[in-house]
């Protein structure tokens, strides 16, 4: 049964992860330049994670449905997100030759996309408060083996996405990568402006 648990909680957590989202944007925008850019981006993810699936096991999942919550959780992650997007667009000819570093590394990418996103807490208040539930009927252990293996989800499959755009990223030119950064930087408008509309309209 335990077996079982664990075959579930992969296929949710990658239903979850493989959708596109700000750290699904951060990794592709990062990766051109470094193939650990997806596991550090992952490692960032987890840092916020991890804590959150602790909260939820000791009952706080309920807080991050409370509607003061999500709505401060959204307008400011959704300017944050706002101004990344911005700072991609703006300085992505800067970024292509390499004369401007980022301002933020790959893990902070990582621990912001997570922070400011409020769906990322909503699943977790939701779907993952059952999966969280499931596992303590076998002990520990099975809490445990929940937190490892949803993590290792984010990790395989931004280390896959990382791998690929940086094997790859020789074949694009400066002028796709820059397309690819500005795809990049209006999806994260994007989504920012969509976390900002969904808590306040």
């Amino acid at each position: 049964m335990l077996a079982l648990f664990l075959f579930s909680v992969i296929v949710i957590s990658l239903s979850g992860v493989m959708m596109p989202g700000p750290v699904f944007a951060m990794t592709v925008a990062r990766s051109y330049k470094s193939s650990l850019a997806g596991p550090l981006v992952a490692l960032g993810h987890g840092v916020i994670e991890i804590p959150l699936m602790l909260l939820i096991y000791f009952g706080f999942a309920s807080f991050f449905e409370l509607e003061p919550v999500r709505v401060i959780i959204g307008v400011v992650g959704g300017c944050i997100l706002i101004w990344m997007g911005f700072s991609m667009i703006r300085n992505r000819t800067k970024e292509v030759t390499g004369t401007q570093n980022p301002s933020y590394s790959s893990f902070v990418g990582g621990v912001i996309t997570s922070t400011v996103n409020p769906y990322f807490f909503l699943w977790w208040a939701t779907i993952g408060s059952a999966l969280v539930v499931r596992s303590i009927t076998f002990g520990m252990i099975g809490f445990v083996l929940l937190m490892i293996t949803h993590w290792s989800c984010d990790l395989i499959w931004y280390s896959l996405v990382s791998l690929t755009v940086h094997k790859s990223h020789h074949l694009w030119g400066g002028r796709i990568r820059e397309i690819v950064i500005i795809v990049c930087g209006v999806l994260l408008l994007g989504f920012g402006i969509w976390f900002i509309s969904s808590v306040l309209i």
